[in-house]
């Protein structure tokens, strides 16, 4: 039954989804979900920048198929749950890389509490970046992003791994069609770093955790609201694959997507 999902991305919600998979199916979950940011208290994400690196950028026009804005105790509910059905689904010595961004609503930081409330978070990752827009006088640009690990009790990092420190700094992607992907090198210093066989993303958006998982003879398990982004993500994993299969590679290099 769990094997018509190997390797695969569904195209539908993803709490539904995941309530149709077997426990402690998987080893690893990486995963960035949508950052309900044009939901705010004064400081939500605008339309309207016309200049600058981020002009036009397709962020600020929202996702395909959902609009990011639902109210705040709405939201962490429902990210709250998400996280049991991923929790619920990783083996013994699994464990979850939760992509999150910290806001200042209201005059305050919102850094999440309430969506990984009673889980076992074992440690916060800094994910740098360069760049980013901010539209409020009263505080500095934020810089970076941040990735909880939560862990089953028996998980461990691959040989070698944990000599990484925890602030990671890659640059964004910005020749990305989807409005908020993930660099390869992040998505791939994370599954690189553990002995996952088998990889669920279930806010797949553009398909990197797919496409890295690839490159790395992993499993995948892709899941996506928007039929766009299913759509972008399998033509994204099939251009790989016969661009790669033309010059002799496997999937994807690693750390280097193959270029169109």
């Amino acid at each position: 039954m769990f094997d018509e999902y190997l390797n695969k991305i569904i195209c539908g919600d993803s709490l539904t989804v995941m309530k149709q998979l077997p426990d402690n199916c998987l080893d690893l979950v990486v995963t960035s979900p949508p950052y309900n940011l044009k939901n705010s208290t004064g400081n939500g994400m605008k339309s309207c920048t016309t200049s600058g690196k981020w002009a036009g950028a397709a962020l600020q026009n929202g996702y395909s198929h959902y609009d990011d804005n639902i109210p705040h105790e709405e939201y962490a509910e429902w990210q709250h749950n998400c996280l049991k059905e991923m929790y619920r689904l990783i083996k013994d010595d699994g464990a979850i890389f939760y992509n999150h961004k910290w806001r200042v609503q209201d005059g305050l930081i919102q850094d999440r509490k309430d969506i990984i409330r009673d889980l076992p978070v074992r440690q916060i990752i800094i994910w740098r970046r360069k760049g980013g827009i901010n539209f409020n006088p009263g505080y500095f640009l934020p810089t970076y992003e941040v990735i909880y690990l939560i862990p089953k009790p028996k998980f461990k990092l691959a040989p070698k791994a944990n000599a990484f420190g925890d602030v990671w700094e890659f640059t964004q992607e910005m020749k990305n069609e989807h409005p908020a992907p993930f660099p390869v090198a992040l998505i791939d210093r994370i599954i690189s770093s553990t002995n996952a066989q088998t990889i669920l993303d279930p806010f797949m958006g553009s398909g990197t955790t797919a496409v890295v998982a690839m490159g790395l003879q992993r499993n995948f398990v892709g899941i996506e609201l928007s039929p766009d982004y299913c759509e972008m993500a399998e033509q994204r994993i099939k251009r790989n694959k016969i661009q790669s299969e033309l010059i002799g590679l496997r999937p994807l290099t690693l750390f280097q997507e193959i270029e169109e």
